[in-house]
């Protein structure tokens, strides 16, 4: 049997008193989603079900009354008995006086309705209580179930507690969430709220407990903050691509790893590289290292898509920063300019400047100098940097010598190599012992070799000077023997400490190389005598401690001008590879 209960709405003049749940001072920032999505079934209409007595008689209505969004609001965990309320009204952040005396008087109403059910249920239908007088317009019928003995059909702990999730029934508490006329007056429980969280807790039992019966949350959204109550109450995780990021920020604020731990599964999930510098932001932004270490990941596989992405313009500049700093980036270094200058001009957009070659310098700030100008192409830096106006003539100048001149004069960009290979840096040694002394007339150094599993060379490691700290010009390349191709070079230098230690010359590049195919390792020196090698191996096996993979390298002779390099003495005495 069902009762009716009119309730009417207008504006109140609250005047209890409000808080801002879990604010100390700063408020943290409050993350806004575009038309976030619903969150389940869940509405903020707060009717209440129940199923009937198991007397047969029936119950009068509970709990205060609600206005609601004008949707269908099912609870979740209904027991079979328990009929679906359905509320119309204003929406939630439209409140007044005759809703709240008509939530007030509700109780009493539903007492005296119970009494007039038992003598006559007739009666009760047809005789509903007396309600202040209001215009037509905002008049609201509601239907209630009655709510009495609904523990009745609730065979579980979890099943009873889902039940007074978003529910009036035993609510002792009312959350404003949200700012704006999107704010939602939801119901909740603080004994099961002080369960679920240390934050809240602390709010309504700690030393300086509120004892607000409304608390405003406008740092919060509405759609997060019912997903965390979701969770508090029934274990169930309710996220979507929409509220994932405001669900995190909200389960941080309240301090509930569990549902933060499930925030993060789900981003990592759903990682691709359209996203990654967003989710990189947000994750730097929560202090989640371990999102944060796979979005650069997910960067480092796709970089150039994920440059492309809408969403890489809208980072910040230390994220812009992180990435560029980064030695392990799949991607050419123009290119890696040419999305530094798009970011560039989209932030002195925001700073609502003029996108003038000297504000895209201001804005970058210290990100241009992670940019290694060095390991372009002459043509390269010619046709883009050269003429883009954000260097400076002394900059422009100093890197077109770097390019052309040898010795090479030092330029303020690094011109360490990146490397797009995933695992771990491996080397091997052809030399038994080192010796001295090597000369230089301009005749490159040449060794052959060939492997017996595809791998990626990133350089060589040379001998320095006998004499003392030393600086070398160099020249590296890897051909491929038959074809006479050069399928890697680098022209660059090196320092050395006149120790018999090798020195690190790294391509701008990985070369490929394949199994059972020759190649030639060349270094053409300019510089002092240095050390060399003696005792060469014609094979020698790497051996992966993780994995026990074996890599073989067989060197020969490389006939023709080599500057006395072979198999059993001379330079390139070290490879440098990735598997």
């Amino acid at each position: 049997m069902r009762c009716c209960v009119y309730l009417f709405h207008s504006t109140p003049q609250c005047s209890k008193s409000k808080m801002a749940a879990g604010e100390s001072g700063a408020r943290a920032p409050c993350l806004s989603f575009s038309a976030p999505g619903p969150l389940g079934n869940v509405q903020p209409s707060n009717s209440a079900h129940s199923s009937p007595a198991s007397n047969g008689a029936s119950a009068g209505a509970t709990g205060g009354a609600q206005g609601a969004t004008g949707h269908s609001n099912p609870q979740p965990g209904r027991g079979s008995g328990g009929g679906a309320g359905v509320a119309l009204g204003a929406p939630p952040n439209t409140r007044n006086p005759s809703q709240a005396s008509a939530a007030q008087n509700a109780p009493a109403a539903a007492t005296n309705m119970t009494a007039a059910s038992a003598a006559s249920p007739a009666a009760a239908i047809a005789t509903p209580p007396p309600v202040p007088a209001a215009p037509p317009s905002a008049a609201v019928l509601v239907y209630r179930e009655p709510v009495y003995n609904w523990q009745a059909t609730k065979s579980t702990v979890k099943e009873r507690f889902a039940f007074l999730f978003n529910n009036e029934v035993l609510s002792d508490v009312h959350f404003l969430v949200g700012k704006g006329m999107g704010v939602q007056r939801i119901p909740a429980h603080r004994f099961v709220l002080a369960v679920g969280s240390a934050v809240f807790d602390a709010m309504f039992n700690g030393g300086m407990a509120t004892t607000s019966t409304e608390i405003e949350l406008p740092d919060v959204e509405p759609a997060a903050f019912l997903a965390l109550l979701k969770f508090l109450y029934s274990d169930e995780v309710q996220i979507g691509p929409e509220t994932v990021m405001t669900t995190l920020y909200t389960a941080k604020k309240y301090a509930v790893p569990a549902l933060e731990a499930h925030c993060v599964e789900f981003l990592k999930k759903n990682l691709r590289a359209d996203n990654a510098f967003m989710l990189l932001t947000q994750a730097r932004l929560f202090d989640e290292p371990q999102l944060a270490s796979l979005c650069l990941e997910n960067i480092d596989k796709n970089t150039a898509d994920a440059l492309a992405a809408e969403g890489f313009t809208d980072i910040d500049l230390d994220t812009l920063v992180a990435v560029l700093e980064r030695d392990t980036l799949g991607v050419r270094e123009v290119c890696l300019f040419v999305a530094a200058v798009r970011w560039a001009e989209a932030e002195a957009q925001r700073q609502q400047l003029q996108p003038t070659p000297e504000n895209k310098r201001k804005a970058l700030g210290k990100a241009l100098a992670l940019i290694r100008f060095p390991l372009m192409t002459i043509e390269e830096f010619a046709a883009g940097p050269a003429q883009s106006g954000i260097l400076m003539d002394r900059e422009v100048v100093s890197l077109f010598l770097h390019f052309t001149v040898n010795p090479k004069p030092r330029v303020d960009f690094i011109d360490r190599p990146r490397c797009c290979l995933r695992g771990k840096e491996c080397s091997i040694t052809r030399f038994g012992q080192v010796e001295s002394r090597w000369g230089y007339s301009g005749t490159s150094d040449r060794i052959r070799f060939s492997v017996n599993r595809r791998i990626f060379v990133v350089g060589f490691g040379l001998y320095g000077s006998i004499h003392g700290p030393t600086d070398y010009q160099v020249n590296i390349q890897i051909i491929h023997t038959d074809s006479n191709t050069v399928l890697g070079q680098n022209d660059t230098g090196f320092s050395c400490d006149g120790s018999a230690n090798t020195f690190r010359v790294m391509f701008k590049e990985p070369v490929e190389i394949l199994p059972n195919v020759n190649y030639t390792a060349c270094a053409t020196l300019k510089g002092p005598d240095s050390h060399y090698g003696t005792k060469g191996m014609r094979k020698v096996t790497h051996e992966a401690a993780a994995t026990g993979t074996k890599t073989c390298f067989t060197f020969c002779y490389a006939a023709g001008n080599n500057n006395g390099t072979s198999v059993e003495d001379g330079q390139i005495p070290e490879v440098i590879f990735y598997t």
